[in-house]
């Protein structure tokens, strides 16, 4: 990636992708919470068996499990919304890391996506990889887990 605002756009498409990963996870977290919630009413039958209410209850309990999910999923769009993606030239939230088989967006953890012929993965500032390569530029090293990586490029 030569030009500036090249790079810049690269930067805007990598953080609009991994806001449609966490937009789709969430809509997936929300359905599946949904789904339990509605499980979980008992109809509005006078009686209801040990079984009835049991099954009620097992339903309420897993839909609350997937509180946290839902939360997770809105609290890392929150932060790809709010994050600088500005261009840099160290290893700071927002950044994007090239190393020779791994490439990074700092910002909150995603799955590994495709994008520009490359995979990328999102990482948390606050992950081990991340420590140990923070404030760090191109050509730079760093070891992590044991393994010695050099740094390509970082924008």
């Amino acid at each position: 990636m030569s030009s500036i605002q090249d790079r810049a756009a690269f930067k805007l498409a990598l953080r609009d992708r991994m806001m449609a990963i966490e937009a789709e996870a969430l809509e997936a977290a929300k359905a599946h919470h949904d789904e339990l919630l509605r499980e979980s009413v008992l109809d509005d039958r006078e009686g209801h068996d040990k079984e009835d209410v049991a099954a009620s209850r097992e339903h309420a309990d897993l839909a609350a499990a997937f509180d946290g999910p839902v939360l997770t999923h809105h609290a890392k769009i929150d932060v790809l919304e709010n994050l600088d993606f500005s261009l840099t030239d160290t290893v700071q939230p927002g950044a994007v890391v090239l190393l020779p088989d791994l490439n990074f967006v700092v910002a909150v953890a995603t799955e590994k996506f495709e994008m520009g012929g490359r995979t990328f993965m999102g990482i948390s500032p606050q992950s081990p990889i991340y420590k140990a390569m923070e404030g760090l530029g191109a050509g730079d090293c760093f070891t992590h887990a044991g393994k010695e990586y050099e740094i390509q490029d970082v924008f």
